[in-house]
């Protein structure tokens, strides 16, 4: 038995409207969004990994971006999937913190992926000779390991301030577990939680300002030239659809985080916390796929191949 000053051994995720009567509705939906996102990733990864045309910066980090994609939206749709199969919406602790852990770093290295991505452009545009310099194969990899050790280190410390709380409530009104939830569930003071938080959104707030002004002044900057102008929109146009995209998403999961409550429609919550594990990773292989005259060419051309076979 447990009292209600003590950490659950287990949590409540919040239940899909009508999920009795529509559950294998909602997992063929699901799954087949799932398998999708699989798909269109893998295949794109594989083509950048395959194709030595391919092996430059920007198809690197976009390589990265797919697979952080994969990374990101197996920690949600497995267990979910289980959780409709079996009408059993019930996660362990542990599993509820490493799904949390899993979820904010893919989002974290998201943003500091298109970060890296903006700063590609950025140089290989303004200061096309010296892009080879300084986007040599040793700058890549450091900006690479950044992306992902940066947002590991962050939910590493989340994780365990969040975990030393003591819990009186043990449902969790979202579909999958998140840091802020499980803090939510906390009856002590949470103001050290609240900063830290702060501190890390203030970090990646910062990170979205760089790149807003680095595609400001790119756009500056293409003015001057018709080369330039070609780039651009080659390029960065798919770099910004993709930002848009994901802070539209990320603002959703923060409007749902802040405003979530009975108030709401469950309908529309429920659209608010999933956006960014669905849109993004769908969305990301397509933009890059279509947009990009290489990366299309090579996607056709493996195309082309799997039929002849």
């Amino acid at each position: 038995m447990m009292d209600n000053m003590t950490h659950f051994t287990t949590f409540t995720l919040m239940e899909p409207h009508n999920a009795k009567s529509y559950r294998y509705i909602y997992f063929t939906c699901f799954l087949f969004l799932y398998v999708m996102i699989l798909f269109l990733n893998i295949w794109l990864s594989v083509v950048i990994v395959l194709e030595k045309a391919l092996h430059e910066p920007m198809y690197i980090f976009l390589c990265n971006l797919c697979v952080n994609d994969i990374y990101g939206t197996t920690a949600f749709y497995p267990k979910f999937l289980h959780d409709l199969i079996f009408n059993s919406y019930v996660i362990p602790s542990y599993m509820c913190a490493f799904q949390a852990f899993v979820v904010y770093t893919y989002v974290m290295c998201e943003y500091s992926t298109l970060a890296v991505m903006a700063y590609d452009r950025h140089v290989a545009i303004c200061q096309p000779l010296d892009y080879h310099s300084k986007m040599n194969k040793f700058s890549c990899s450091i900006l690479l390991s950044l992306c992902w050790v940066i947002p590991f280190l962050i939910m590493f410390i989340a994780v365990f301030l969040s975990n030393r709380l003591k819990l009186c409530k043990y449902h969790i009104n979202k579909l999958y577990c998140d840091n802020w939830s499980m803090v939510k569930l906390s009856c002590e003071s949470t103001v050290i939680n609240n900063i830290s938080g702060f501190f890390i959104i203030s970090f990646y707030f910062c990170l979205c300002i760089f790149i807003i002004l680095s595609y400001i002044k790119l756009i500056i900057a293409c003015k001057a030239s018709l080369e330039c102008r070609r780039k651009f929109w080659q390029t960065c146009v798919p770099h910004m659809l993709t930002v848009i995209n994901y802070v539209i998403a990320v603002f959703f999961d923060a409007m749902y985080s802040r405003y979530g409550s009975n108030n709401v429609a469950e309908s529309f919550q429920n659209f608010l916390a999933l956006e960014m594990l669905i849109v993004p990773p769908l969305a990301n292989p397509v933009i890059y796929g279509f947009k990009l005259h290489e990366v299309r060419k090579r996607i056709f051309k493996s195309f082309v191949n799997i039929r002849k076979q």
